[in-house]
């Protein structure tokens, strides 16, 4: 009987809660990759490495401030890649914070022509004392950054930076290496120079592997070399919620001892032949009462669906565990379209268990039942087909070279002066297969939609309207339905944009920090220790608080946690100094005014870091 381990479904990370810094360490930076990304979900992240860590998203969604904190402290040391036009949209506008990610996610397309797959984390942490090495860690995930719930599989491993390369480790650096080469509209220096630090950070990374395992290796295809695929052994289990005839009969003639075992989705196994499925000595899908908890009705945080991807080989006296991104498709390990990462630990099969025990009853294979033929009908053929139509015109809009233009107006409404923009074609887009096209921003939602199909078609500019300054961002949602079919598609990308006015980001700030009460709370965030994840939780949910600046609350006493920061050296004060002259800046937009006395306040902040400044110099 196998000890514990990670595919062990009991065994359950949160993704918050694997990204926290080690004791006695900060985040320093990181590299993520994914295919899709749900804006909301990518929000929630910086607050998971700077401040605090929750069970869920929606815990740290209902507290703007820490969003918008965490996302300040994170600044110029977060990158996400996803694949290009796979950012979720929904029909409803999302909140202004999201254009705090503008600069944080970097949309990118495969080499090979199919899909940027890859799930994965390199992070940085920087010690506290001087005297401790700096750490690293590696997310090899199977689910993408989103809100979906279902079983999935993770490997974390934590490491220190050493002086010494390793060269099990070059997968990884050539990885994170060309991201910035990815991209669809190019990188800023700074970025690329994190990206290539991280690289380098992970070339001498030595790690620490989970019991039991013995050894590592890492592997990604789509980047040119060797593509990775099982190789033969004696027995072998797949976990693949997506997979086709090809590559499953490829998969199917690895094993010399006994028939492949297969655990996929009733869905994508319906659609292949039955001589296919037949190759195998098991066939089964998650089973949906054991995976809700022996039957219990499921709530909201239950997991539902299959996401997982694993490949468990055994040789000898061995089992080697494969996790990553890929299926059992041919883009994936045949082809080498997609892009895709692994990670194969080996161990001692006395102690890891082989492909039995791991799909058995007292393994994963306990959430699963065999698959019944012809208990789900297949695809629809037309509906298939529609879908890759459409999915040819997203790639097609996110590699048109479309950019956003905007203009100060004239107007002015409760919000401030109105701002008008264009999305702005630089050819004509051969758009021959939609029905209909809208576009609108995300943070105003479908309500404002414009139907850009005949402009796009003929290369001309579309009117988006005019909106508040704080409304302006470079993600935008498109809308498509099939000409042959009612099939839509909905989903966004982020643009480059001309003209937009610095004082922009003020002006959200603004938004969030609309009255006295959410100042001080803010101020609370700014003053806690970067390293004092509880500090900042309570500074965070003390309440939201609305209303405006003239709004009567007690000043909540902050001498205490000012001369911490004189103590400290004052960065935090320099902090205070930056949102003030960013509220400042924003009071142009504003119409509610920030009281008279409320600005002596700012000017005692201002006081009191001059003061210390120059104190210092003495």
């Amino acid at each position: 009987m196998p000890s514990n381990w990670s595919l062990d479904p009991e065994h359950r990370a949160l993704y918050g809660a694997s990204l926290q810094p080690p004791p006695g360490y900060t985040f320093d930076g990181a590299v993520a990759t994914t295919y899709s990304l749900d804006l909301a979900t990518a929000l929630a992240v910086p607050v998971s490495l700077a401040l605090y860590a929750a069970e869920n998203r929606e815990d740290i969604l209902t507290h703007p401030l820490a969003l918008l904190e965490g996302a300040e402290r994170i600044a110029g040391r977060l990158l996400i890649f996803t694949d290009a036009g796979h950012i979720q949209a929904d029909a409803g506008a999302h909140g202004r914070l999201c254009t705090l990610l503008e600069d944080v996610i970097v949309e990118v397309t495969a080499p090979g022509g199919g899909a940027f797959h890859p799930k994965m984390w390199a992070l940085r942490y920087k010690p506290i004392r001087s005297e401790d090495p700096m750490r690293v860690r590696l997310l090899v995930l199977s689910r993408n950054l989103t809100r979906d719930r279902s079983w999935d599989i993770s490997l974390i491993l934590d490491g220190i930076v050493t002086k010494s390369r390793r060269a099990m480790n070059r997968p990884l650096v050539d990885f994170v290496s060309r991201l910035p080469e990815l991209a669809v509209a190019g990188l800023p220096q700074e970025s690329r120079t994190l990206a290539e630090g991280l690289a380098e950070d992970l070339r001498r990374a030595d790690w620490t592997l989970p019991e039991p395992f013995e050894s590592i290796a890492f592997a990604v295809n789509g980047l040119g070399g060797k593509l990775w695929r099982p190789e033969p052994c004696a027995r072998l289990g797949v976990i693949s919620p997506f997979c086709d005839d090809a590559t499953l009969s490829m998969l199917s003639d690895l094993p010399a001892k006994e028939k492949a075992q297969l655990i996929g989705r009733a869905d994508e196994l319906a659609a292949l032949h039955q001589d296919t499925l037949d190759r195998f000595d098991r066939v089964a899908v998650l089973d949906d009462v054991a995976a809700t908890e022996d039957g219990e009705e499921a709530d909201s945080t239950a997991l539902q669906g299959l996401h997982a991807k694993a490949f468990i080989a055994e040789n000898g006296w061995s089992t080697t565990l494969t996790i990553g991104s890929g299926n059992a498709t041919r883009p994936a390990l045949t082809s080498g379209h997609n892009v895709e990462i692994f990670a194969s630990l080996t161990g001692k099969r006395s102690k890891l268990g082989g492909v039995e025990e791991i799909f058995g009853d007292e393994g994963f294979g306990r959430l699963t039942r065999p698959y019944i033929p012809g208990e789900l009908a297949a695809t629809d053929a037309d509906r298939l087909a529609a879908e890759w139509r459409l999915e040819g015109t997203r790639r097609l809009l996110c590699g048109s070279g479309l950019k956003l233009r905007c203009e100060r107006t004239d107007s002015q409404d409760v919000d401030g002066v109105l701002w008008r923009l264009w999305l702005v074609a630089t050819e004509s887009i051969a758009l021959n297969d939609v029905a209909a096209l809208w576009a609108w921003l995300i943070t105003r939602g479908e309500g404002h939609r414009r139907d850009v199909l005949m402009a796009l078609r003929s290369g001309q500019a579309v009117d988006l309207g005019t909106m508040p300054l704080a409304d302006l961002t470079r993600f935008l949602a498109f809308q498509l339905v099939d000409g042959d079919s009612e099939t839509e598609l909905l989903f966004s990308t982020r643009l480059e944009i001309d003209g937009l006015p610095a004082e922009r980001h003020a002006a959200i700030l603004r938004r969030v920090i609309a009255n006295k009460e959410q100042f001080f709370r803010y101020l609370r965030l700014l003053l806690s220790d970067l390293g004092d994840p509880f500090a900042a939780a309570l500074a965070a949910q003390s309440g939201v608080g609305n209303g405006s600046w003239r709004r009567s609350v007690d000043d909540e006493p902050l001498l205490e946690e000012m001369v911490h920061a004189f103590c400290r050296g004052g960065d935090q004060l320099r902090a205070i100094e930056r949102l003030i002259t960013r509220l400042e800046a924003a009071e142009e937009q504003a119409s509610d005014p920030v009281p008279p006395e409320f600005r002596a306040l700012w000017e005692s902040f201002r006081a009191a870091l001059r003061a210390r400044e120059h104190t210092h110099e003495g």
